[in-house]
């Protein structure tokens, strides 16, 4: 039984514990250590789980660069080498067993545009939370890649005119003279093969090289030297060369995709038309008269005999001979007697528009007979072409809808087609229908004759070199053949319209410059040289013929020509541009021209410089630039 007395003392001993904080505090610290534990607990494992999401991260990443590295194979599924890079290098990056990880995995796979695409995951035991019975956690994370080393085609597009022999600096004439050199044995069309040429004499100082072609051919060189020690080594790259001055010889090079882009292909009656000359008569250049022995007046009669008998043809020497009788009737102090004559005939030429069968060259033959002589001597087609130009006296053009002479994506036919350029066939003459006779102080020159081709009114230059893998030894070889030299007038739109040609990827030659298997899309990037301004001749013989009467640019008005040379320039360098092709270009002068700056893709890209050094230095800043490039998309 209570009494009250025990009541009285239970109450007194709840009011002192109350009041007495020491023993709430241990009970306290009790009741909170479990919650406290869970999260300690939990801060732990979810710090475990962080990095070890962001080590698989890390090591899924490195798998499938590895695998896009070393990926080869273009069909849909990554090949085992690929494959098996991919995996080293996700094992290299997170270690099974890391942090208690169990049951990785990485799986790599190729995407439909030609990446890798890879899944990893791992298995991460709790720790703390294993006292509250939390399971453990599954990891998973997705990862692509890009291998986006920058593949680049390079088309050096580069003026090999005569005043190229001269001093980087200095004038563009320089009195060297020219000379005489046998052009290389291979590299173009069957009639180029060891043909005779002439070029400019290049500058020499103290037994050295200094002119501005021994320059081109050191910057062209460094640029391939930076380029190598600067890209990436899985890097691909494909350099092709277009040399240019009144034309361009592509010759080969269109025979190689399609001889149909040539006039000439259809056959004999496939003719295109040339400035030329053909024979309209004889004319009587000598006579000779002597006195057969003995003949009678019935005796001194008989046909004229021609020899050659053939009308209107010669012997080897240009001539023929016409030889009759006729009675010389005696005077007062002298008898008659029979006369024998013989005149001595050469052709009477006329100098007109005309057309002539070159199939056989344009069909594999290393000569034809020249139709313009009269002695059975040879011509040959030297690669270089003429062109055919749809809207003569044209300065303003539509990128999008390019005339075909100006189009770098052209496949000409009918009457858009290429045809030879043909110096020895073409003629310089001074009025629209000409006439001379073929001995006489007057006679024009053919554009072929070493006068015309020393002086620079006719050119024919190097093949251009199709885009292709080529080793330093390659390009020296290039740059330093006999018949890179210097010679002819500057046309820049010539080489513009050409190299922009060679370095479509939707033109003719659109193959030479195609994605390598299981990469990205090429740069593509012309580098243009030039040591001077437009200076275009309407008495030369270019890709456009004999202006003068051709009238093809300037439709007539020549006062302009160098305008409408430009315009052309510009509309081919925004065609190539239009194209995603990169261009730059290179003055060796003191400035550089607002043609120059309009054609580079941005003004940073229209360099100049006055001095040999300057030029390497210059090809080499782009080299650095474009090795470094890379695609980001």
């Amino acid at each position: 039984m209570t009494t009250s007395g025990d009541n009285r003392a239970r109450a007194g001993f709840l009011m002192r514990l109350v009041r007495d904080r020491r023993g709430n505090t241990l009970a306290m610290m009790a009741a909170f250590l479990i919650p406290l534990l869970g999260l300690a607990g939990s801060a732990v494992d979810v710090a475990r789980l962080y990095v070890v999401k962001a080590r698989l991260q890390q090591a899924c990443d490195a798998g499938v660069l590895a695998g896009r590295k070393f990926m080869t194979s273009t069909n849909n599924t990554l090949d085992p080498t690929a494959v098996t890079q991919a995996q080293n290098f996700f094992s290299n990056n997170f270690k099974t067993g890391w942090m208690g990880s169990t049951d990785v995995a990485f799986t790599p796979t190729k995407t439909s545009d030609s990446q890798v695409a890879g899944t990893a995951s791992t298995t991460v035991p709790m720790t703390l939370m294993k006292i509250f019975n939390m399971p453990d956690k599954a990891i998973a994370v997705n990862c692509q890649a890009r291998y986006d080393v920058a593949d680049t085609d390079v088309m050096f597009v580069l003026d090999t005119t005569g005043s190229m022999a001269c001093l980087p600096g200095g004038p563009d004439t320089c009195g060297t003279g020219t000379y005489s050199y046998t052009r290389p044995t291979s590299g173009g069309v069957p009639g180029y093969a060891g043909s005779k040429g002439y070029a400019v004499n290049e500058l020499l100082s103290n037994g050295g090289n200094v002119s501005r072609m021994e320059a081109l051919r050191k910057a062209v060189l460094s640029f391939y030297d930076a380029f190598a020690a600067n890209a990436d080594p899985a890097t691909n790259v494909r350099y092709g060369f277009v040399s240019y001055s009144s034309v361009v010889n592509p010759g080969q090079a269109i025979l190689d995709v399609s001889p149909s882009y040539l006039v000439g292909s259809g056959g004999s009656s496939d003719q295109p038309y040339y400035q030329s000359r053909r024979v309209i008569d004889d004319y009587v250049s000598s006579t000779s008269d002597s006195t057969p022995n003995n003949r009678s007046q019935t005796a001194c009669t008989g046909p004229t005999v021609r020899n050659p008998s053939t009308p209107l043809t010669y012997n080897s020497s240009g001539s023929a001979t016409n030889t009759y009788y006729y009675w010389k009737s005696g005077g007062f102090f002298s008898s008659s007697y029979c006369v024998q004559r013989v005149d001595t005939l050469g052709p009477r030429w006329e100098y007109k528009k005309l057309q002539w069968d070159v199939s056989s060259l344009v069909n594999g033959a290393s000569s034809m007979t020249d139709p313009t002589a009269v002695d059975g001597s040879k011509t040959q087609w030297l690669g270089c072409v003429e062109t055919p130009v749809e809207n003569p006296g044209q300065t303003v053009f539509a990128t999008n809808s390019l005339p075909s002479d100006l189009d770098p994506d052209a496949k000409p036919s009918g009457a858009k087609r290429w045809w030879p350029h043909m110096q020895d066939i073409e003629y310089w003459r001074t009025a629209a229908t000409d006439y001379t006779n073929g001995d006489d102080n007057n006679n024009r020159p053919s554009l072929g004759s070493t006068t015309m081709m020393q002086s620079g009114y006719s050119a024919c230059g190097k093949p251009v070199k199709r885009l292709g893998v080529m080793a330093r030894s390659d390009i020296y070889n290039y740059l330093y053949a006999t018949d890179f030299v210097p010679q002819g007038g500057t046309y820049h739109d010539t080489g513009m319209i050409w190299g922009s040609r060679l370095i479509s990827p939707t033109g003719a030659w659109a193959n030479d410059t195609a994605t390598w298997a299981g990469r990205n899309p090429p740069n593509r990037v012309i580098v243009f040289l030039t040591d001077g301004v437009m200076s275009p001749n309407s008495n030369s013989y270019s890709m456009y013929g004999y202006e003068d009467y051709d009238k093809r640019v300037a439709n007539g008005d020549t006062s302009k020509l160098t305008s409408y040379h430009n315009a052309r320039f510009l509309a081919a360098c925004a065609a190539a541009k239009a194209r995603n092709v990169d261009v730059w270009t290179v003055a060796i002068a003191s400035s550089t021209s607002t043609p120059l700056q309009t054609c580079a893709t941005t003004t940073n890209q229209a360099l100049f410089t006055t001095s040999g050094n300057g030029l390497s230095a210059a090809f080499t800043s782009i080299a650095q630039h474009l090795a470094m490039l890379r695609i980001t998309k």
